[in-house]
């Protein structure tokens, strides 16, 4: 037996599949043109025209004038009643720091000064809430009502547009 290097060899079975998977969308056609501009004097598509929106009568709500009147009133609300709270307890500190013979000196019937200032700090917290409510009521709910109905009669005003 000999060896004939130039003997046929057999041909591989045919496979049944393709070699890769179609892909699950369409090709591009070939003539598509690329997303960018392939010469410097090639033309530029048309830009898109901006959508044409009416103006409000007014400004939006963001640079209302009522929301800058609305954070004074609630800066001065609660400026007050933090004052009126905080100022009674510093006044309180520095009478025991700096006069401890006033805050032991007695008042009636073994009640000392600054047992007495001590015990008003709770009616003082008392007399602060009540002004910070008091002052809400008075300035700051007000405006701020008047913001809310604007915003819901801008928002129904969006809505039939």
């Amino acid at each position: 037996m000999s060896y004939d290097p130039f003997a046929p060899y057999p041909a591989p079975p045919p496979d049944p599949s393709p070699p890769y998977p179609s892909p699950p969308y369409p090709a591009p056609p070939h003539d598509s043109s690329p997303p960018y501009l392939t010469y410097p004097w090639a033309p530029r598509p048309p830009e898109p025209e901006p959508e044409r929106r009416r103006q409000p009568r007014r400004a939006p709500l963001g640079h209302h004038r009522d929301l800058r009147i609305l954070r004074t009133a609630y800066r001065w609300q609660r400026r007050t009643a933090t004052l009126t709270a905080l100022g009674y307890f510093t006044l309180f500190l520095i009478l025991s720091a700096f006069a401890p013979s006033l805050m032991t000196s007695t008042v009636s019937g073994g009640l000392s000064t600054g047992l007495l200032l001590g015990l008003l700090q709770v009616p003082v917290t008392c007399l602060a809430i009540w002004l910070y409510e008091y002052t809400a009521r008075r300035r700051v709910d007000p405006i701020a009502d008047r913001i809310r109905k604007h915003a819901e009669l801008d928002a129904r005003r969006e809505a039939t547009r």
